[in-house]
């Protein structure tokens, strides 16, 4: 195992994949080319993407010389680098390796895991952190998916949120959380908001002015506490382990609708009290959270990119909110009894620096949330760490920071879903 270095992939700028034997694949960790432990990588998971990567050039290590190289292909012919995006419930260790031309444009809203050829197939430096199946490919039956989006728009007609789940979250854009709604099973999406009081480098609805592309619509109305709670109670009644979740990314923020959300919970728990009801959110007003801990909600997962304030506001850019008022949130939930994950937006070289592991560690301290979710961020590398500035020091390690944490807070959960709390 000690020599196992899979060969550097690369793309003809075609879309054809191929690999280049006398060179290893490097890894990226902050803006450094590294060479990636043979432990790191394992084969690439089913559901996962390579993706061809327009304006950067594969970067390798010269297995005959020991030398970083930067290749560039003969008589004309294109060479593009490659990156996998892998698929759900794996956290990724390194980002891939390029080199990017003069004027080249910001890769879209994905995250760009390191990849590489062994043996006649595909390995990435990742680990599987949530054995939850919940979005595994082959438990989506698409003959199934299909008889149910017409069984559904058929028992609920009239409800616009209902004809968003079927159409446009899980017809159009494959998400799996509406897939899921859709076989009655596990977490459901519940999108409700068309705002948003923070303004993310990385949004996946809104972008403006950036020369990146939304991953996906924004939801284009705001549907009402009765359409909510008209397909969320069936859902809790009668799916396994169900969850049933505000804030997606197809949304802004959820807490910009507080009476919405309120009267929903509200009016859901009147009616069940099965399942979790849990809340995606940037946590901006710990007023209106601790009136929905009351409603009966019963798990928040909160965003953080960082646990320090000054690269927090970087990313999020919040709007007549700030870092203190998430914390508050966090500690309004826990002292109302409540469940608390911090969605952390994995960045190797920045997550992993001793800096942000300090301010993390003093977060956990203050808050004792229950949970880290390890989620890889959706950006263009290069344009979030030249957004952010971070000091220039070595991480340990994403791997080593997993490893770390639950050693030193053996209590606290690690995963990738929100899980359900009652079932």
């Amino acid at each position: 195992m000690a020599d196992f270095s899979p060969a550097l992939v690369v793309s003809d700028g075609r879309g054809q994949v191929f690999e280049l034997a006398d060179y290893a694949a490097l890894g990226v960790t902050g803006e450094q080319f590294v060479s990636i432990p043979a432990e790191a990588w394992i084969p690439l998971p089913e559901g996962s993407q390579l993706m061809e990567l327009p304006g950067r050039l594969p970067v390798g290590l010269n297995r005959a010389t020991n030398c970083i190289e930067t290749l560039a292909a003969n008589r004309g012919e294109k060479l593009m680098a490659v990156a996998a995006f892998v698929a759900p419930a794996y956290t990724v260790f390194y980002h891939a390796a390029w080199e990017k031309v003069p004027r080249a444009r910001r890769l879209p809203l994905y995250a760009y895991s390191a990849v590489g050829w062994h043996d006649e197939r595909f390995y990435v430096p990742a680990l599987r952190i949530d054995p939850d199946i919940r979005q595994d490919p082959p438990n989506f039956n698409r003959p199934e998916i299909a008889r149910s989006a017409r069984r559904i728009l058929k028992h609920f007609p009239h409800n616009r949120l209902a004809a968003h789940l079927v159409n446009n979250c899980a017809l159009t854009y494959g998400c799996p959380a509406a897939l899921n709604y859709l076989l009655n099973r596990w977490e459901m999406p519940l999108p409700t908001a068309r705002a948003c009081n923070s303004r993310c480098l990385g949004c996946l609805s809104l972008q403006k002015n950036t020369d990146v592309c939304s991953a996906q619509q924004r939801i284009n109305f705001t549907p009402t506490a009765p359409e909510i709670i008209e397909i969320a109670v069936p859902h809790l009644e009668t799916a396994p382990a169900p969850v049933v979740s505000f804030g997606q990314g197809c949304e802004g923020e959820p807490l910009s609708n507080p009476h919405l959300l309120y009267d929903a919970i509200k009016g859901i728990r009147q009616q069940t009290t099965k399942g979790t009801i849990n809340l995606n959110s940037n946590a901006s007003r710990p007023d209106v959270v601790a009136k929905l801990a009351v409603a009966g909600l019963d798990s928040l997962r909160v965003s953080l990119n960082s646990a320090r304030p000054e690269f927090y506001t970087r990313y999020f850019r919040p709007q007549n909110y700030t870092f203190d008022n998430v914390l508050e949130s966090i500690r309004v939930m826990k002292d109302a009894g409540r469940f608390v994950s911090i969605n952390y937006f994995v960045f190797p070289g920045f997550t992993d620096q001793p800096p942000e592991i300090a301010a993390f560690e003093k977060l956990y301290t203050a808050t004792h949330f229950d949970m880290i979710q390890w989620r890889n961020l959706n950006i263009d590398p290069e344009w979030y760490w030249d957004e952010l500035k971070p000091p220039e020091e070595t991480g340990i390690g994403i791997r080593q920071l997993i490893e770390y944490y639950k050693t030193k807070f053996p209590h606290l959960r690690h995963g990738y879903f929100n899980p359900c709390l009652n079932h």
